[in-house]
C-alpha cells in the first residue's frame, strides 16, 4: 500500500511539473538583466559612466556623453536556447540636449544563415526626453534559435544619454501574432 501511494505522489508530482513547466512556456519571462556596473567595465570609453544622481529603478544609470556618434555594446548573450517567441529588447532612456537620434538595437546570429536585425529606430530619441522606455523586438518561429544576441544602444549624434533598467524578455509568439 505504502509503495501504491509513493507511486501516486510521484505521478502526481511529474503531472504538476509538466503544467508548470507549460505554464512557463506561456507567459512572459525574463531572460537577462544587465548590471549597469558590468557595462562600464567592459565599455572602457571615455563617453560612458555611472550615474548615481539620475536614474530610472532607484540605485544607478549608465550615462553617455558624446560629441561623435557611437555604437555600444551592452551585452552579448551567447546562446540562450529560445525559439518560438517574441524577444523583447527593453531599456529605460533618458537625453539632454541630444542633436541626433539614439535607439536600441538588437542582432541576432543564426551561424551559417546569418545575422538579422532589429532597431527601435521609428521610436528614436533626439532632443530632451525624461525616462522613457523604448523596446525593440525580434520574432522567432519555432525551430529558429540564435547562436548569440547582441544588444546595443545607437547614439547617432552629440549629446547625453542615461541608460537603466536594461533587460531581455521572452514572450510567447502565440499570443503576440495571429497565425
Amino acid at each position: 500500500m505504502q509503495t501504491f501511494i509513493s507511486l501516486i505522489l510521484i505521478i502526481s508530482a511529474c503531472l504538476v511539473s509538466l503544467a508548470c513547466d507549460k505554464e512557463v512556456e506561456n507567459t512572459d519571462r525574463t531572460l537577462i538583466e544587465i548590471d549597469i556596473e558590468s557595462i562600464a567595465d567592459e565599455a572602457d570609453l571615455e563617453e560612458v559612466e555611472i550615474d548615481r544622481e539620475i536614474f530610472a529603478d532607484g540605485k544607478e544609470s549608465l550615462k553617455i556623453t558624446t560629441d561623435n556618434p557611437l555604437v555600444i555594446q551592452l551585452a552579448n548573450t551567447g546562446n540562450i536556447d529560445v525559439e518560438d517567441a517574441l524577444l523583447l529588447y527593453r531599456a529605460k532612456i533618458k537625453t539632454r540636449d541630444l542633436k541626433g537620434k539614439v535607439y536600441l538595437e538588437m542582432w541576432c546570429s543564426f551561424g551559417q544563415k546569418g545575422q538579422y536585425f532589429s532597431k527601435a529606430i521609428d521610436h528614436a530619441l533626439t532632443g530632451t526626453n525624461d525616462w522613457t522606455v523604448q523596446e525593440a523586438p525580434f520574432f522567432l518561429k519555432k525551430g529558429e534559435n540564435p547562436d548569440d544576441i547582441k544588444l546595443n544602444l545607437v547614439v547617432n549624434g552629440k549629446g547625453t544619454v542615461w541608460l537603466d533598467q536594461i533587460e531581455l524578455l521572452r514572450k510567447p509568439l502565440k499570443n503576440n501574432v495571429k497565425n
